[in-house]
């Protein structure tokens, strides 16, 4: 047998028994509610509970690198050239498939048998609420979209196979970090407009009616990477700290014991803008990429989690090689920090769990979305072909057709089945 052929063949049987599905089921006590005790997020058995995450990124907020688009970068970008591409019917029902698409059952089971504990899940409001809605005095909002029928059937999906779900506001109203992955203007206007701030108030609120008491929401990020190094930083910083105080307030009337997490500012790295946890079950999160291994590249954290006596998490990582995976994984395992990496399912990617296959002409949307002012002729496209290739792109990310990295789930001390698998990967050069 050649050499190809025989990597292949590892490829396939160290998966085999992994992709198998459907996966067993492992339902998770209806009492299996997570808390803070201290430094760490517990059971109530009193087990210590090491989030072990990974991120949906692009499922229901896309990003326009995971495209491999170099100016639509946002949701409200991407959409545009999609309509401008196959037509405002077309990309609508395009958008319906991409959502029921990219992550199913399927998916959900593969995580859970890989031997994840926790999925993070980005969300963007627009799916939640109508945008057109205004706050006036105590008007309630309507809260109508889409997204609450698909988030209703994951969270039961991670129910049924024993995984824990942190919902994440990704794009919040008005923004939160002032660049693209928020969908706002290029400002952080969510600290600077009343009304968007307490839009997004309500719709955690709204949260929290919906998802009282359930056991599968480990918790509620508030906020993803509020403040960037964008902006009035020394100004907004101090307006973090306050706002969640009034949302985790709003929360905990109708939710009272809900865990809810923290993100710093600048990215979710800067956590001495934080004064003592100013209530119970308070969580912290960073993220952190491409930075060194050592001690010192987490060294602000172990020293705010040991003032506080406060768990702080690693919310994001990830996106370089899968021995740095490795090192950075241990170093934060070695501090009481549990982790979620960035990102599982990227289109021709190296440097995620699963990897979406390019389809053909791929390239063309790809030269579309990268031009400033975008035109279907100048990019060798036509409509019929643009609505070709986004068909065969609906199919490639469906579970599957995807392509599993198995040295990147090692990397994260999952899946130890995998190791022959892994090593046929870094056989055929792909495996760093």
């Amino acid at each position: 047998m050649s050499l190809p052929k025989r990597i292949a063949a590892l490829l396939l049987a160290g998966l085999a028994s992994l992709l198998a599905l459907p996966a067993r089921s492992q339902p998770a006590p209806d009492n299996d509610r997570i808390e803070v005790r201290g430094r760490h997020l517990v059971r109530p058995s009193g087990e210590i509970f090491l989030i072990r995450g990974i991120g949906l990124g692009n499922w229901l907020v896309p990003e326009g690198y995971m495209f491999k688009f170099k100016k639509a970068r946002s949701p409200t970008e991407i959409a545009r050239l999609f309509a401008l591409a196959i037509g405002e019917e077309e990309a609508a029902r395009f958008w319906t498939r991409f959502r029921e698409n990219y992550i199913t059952e399927e998916d959900v089971a593969f995580l859970a048998k890989a031997g994840f504990n926790t999925l993070r899940v980005p969300l963007h409001y627009r799916l939640f609420m109508p945008e057109a809605q205004t706050v006036r005095g105590n008007e309630p909002l309507v809260f109508d979209g889409p997204g609450w029928d698909l988030l209703d059937r994951f969270i039961g999906w991670c129910r049924k196979y024993g995984l824990k779900v942190i919902l994440d506001a990704h794009a919040a109203p008005g923004g939160q970090t002032g660049i693209n992955h928020d969908d706002g203007t290029g400002f952080p206007l969510m600290f600077y407009v009343p009304r968007e701030s307490r839009r997004t108030i309500a719709w955690w609120e709204e949260f929290a009616r919906r998802y009282k008491g359930d056991p599968t929401i480990l918790g509620f990020e508030l906020l993803n990477e509020p403040i960037s190094t964008y902006h009035d930083e020394d100004r907004l910083n101090w307006l973090l700290e306050p706002f969640y105080k009034q949302a985790v307030a709003a929360i905990r009337k109708i939710d009272p014991d809900r865990v809810i997490i923290l993100a710093g500012s600048q990215w979710d790295q800067n956590l001495k803008i934080f004064e003592p946890p100013f209530a119970p079950n308070l969580v912290y999160v960073y993220h952190q990429f491409w930075s060194s291994t050592r001690r010192d590249a987490i060294e602000d954290y172990i020293h705010f989690s040991l003032k506080n006596n406060a768990p702080v998490f690693l919310g994001e990582a990830g996106e370089f090689n899968n021995r740095w995976n490795e090192a950075y994984r241990l170093l934060n395992e070695r501090h009481g920090f549990g982790w979620s990496y960035w990102t599982y399912k990227n289109l021709d990617s190296r440097s995620t769990i699963a990897s979406i296959r390019q389809p053909g002409g791929w390239s063309k949307m790809a030269a579309l979305g990268s031009m400033p002012v975008p035109d279907l002729a100048r990019a060798g496209l036509t409509r019929d072909e643009a609505r070709r290739i986004l068909d065969a792109y609906l199919e490639a990310m469906l579970f599957r057709n995807i392509e599993i990295r198995p040295c990147y789930l090692r990397s994260l001390g999952l899946s130890p089945e995998l190791e022959p698998a892994c090593a046929a990967e870094r056989l055929a050069g792909r495996g760093d």
